[in-house]
């Protein structure tokens, strides 16, 4: 693996693979009574974050906890960065405190590129999601959940999603998700379509590695997982479709599409959702949707991102299944 994670495009198979297989090891840890190990004891890991956000800030400090890393949580909120600290400022102050490691949410796509490659400071550097630009660990989170659902926990250990037919469905535009989880099945040998009003399709997606379709209906039956992306209207400065209720009656899940779906096919949300608009409750709450899972999929496989970025060379798995025992 690379030193930083930056994007999901950055991954190869064989690094996937490796995340996802230590994320089954750091799965088991949940399991326990005591949810901790000594892995990370004595790094410090600092939470940078300059957007808001719940599931994945959490995500990730409960993640470096239970590795024992020491966790700083940095809001821009209340910071100098409020008062005009520029990233070079605060990343040379987290420097001198002696930060291992920096993991970043950021509005402006490639502000964490900018602090691994520029030399303001000597830490591994994780992206929680940059603009518009790219969601890593949200997409190795997408895909763990898949294996274990499509594939199957033991059985899913060493493989990657080959042939898995994956619709991701909404503002794929405004999407760091969907680029990452676009990127990522790709690497991992799964067949992605988009589903989009033509208006929230990117300019250049003909170079994307997958399928565009304006139709939700026709894709439904050949789909073996069915994400549906948030509408957000905080990144929109025009009117991207007519009215809510036009949006959500050819761009929504309900009870009725999703019975069109294959008996084994799973609905996956990256949260958070809105109820109603591009999926109803019935579909939220049913037991074929994942968003749940999802979150606690994401403790493990940040805890696996993590482990492999800080823990050294050596071969993951067994020594995390060595780590496991001896505590």
């Amino acid at each position: 693996m690379q030193r930083h994670l930056i994007s999901a495009a950055d991954l190869t198979r064989d690094d996937a693979v490796l995340i996802l297989d230590t994320a089954e090891e750091m799965a088991r840890v949940a399991d326990r009574p005591i949810k901790k190990l000594p892995t990370l004891r004595g790094r410090t890991i600092v939470n940078l974050f300059f957007e808001d956000s719940t599931r994945t800030r959490i995500s990730f400090e409960a993640a470096e906890k239970r590795l024992s890393a020491d966790v700083i949580n940095f809001s821009a909120k209340g910071s100098s960065v409020s008062k005009g600290e520029s990233l070079k400022d605060t990343a040379q102050t987290l420097e001198a405190m002696g930060v291992d490691a920096v993991v970043i949410r950021h509005g402006a796509s490639g502000a964490p590129y900018r602090l691994a490659t520029s030399g303001w400071i000597d830490a591994v550097v994780v992206n929680a999601g940059d603009g518009t630009h790219q969601h890593p660990t949200q997409a190795l989170l997408d895909a763990f959940t898949m294996r274990r659902r499509l594939v199957g926990r033991d059985a899913g250990l060493g493989q990657d999603l080959a042939g898995k037919r994956i619709t991701i469905v909404g503002d794929v535009l405004h999407s760091r998700v969907a680029r990452s989880n676009v990127d990522l099945l790709h690497t991992l040998g799964a067949e992605v379509t988009l589903v989009a009003p033509p208006t929230l399709v990117p300019v250049g997606i003909e170079t994307w590695p997958c399928e565009v379709s304006y139709d939700l209906d026709s894709t439904l039956p050949k789909s073996d997982a069915v994400m549906m992306l948030r509408v957000q209207r905080e990144r929109m400065n025009a009117a991207f479709f007519p009215t809510e209720r036009e949006y959500s009656r050819r761009y929504g899940l309900d009870g009725d599409r999703m019975a069109r779906m294959p008996e084994h096919a799973i609905v996956m949300h990256p949260g958070p959702m809105v109820r109603g608009m591009e999926i109803t409750a019935e579909v939220a709450d049913s037991e074929r949707c994942t968003v749940v899972e999802q979150v606690a999929n994401g403790v493990s496989v940040r805890m696996a991102v993590l482990y492999l970025l800080l823990g050294g060379n050596e071969p993951a798995v067994s020594h995390a299944r060595t780590t496991t025992e001896e505590k």
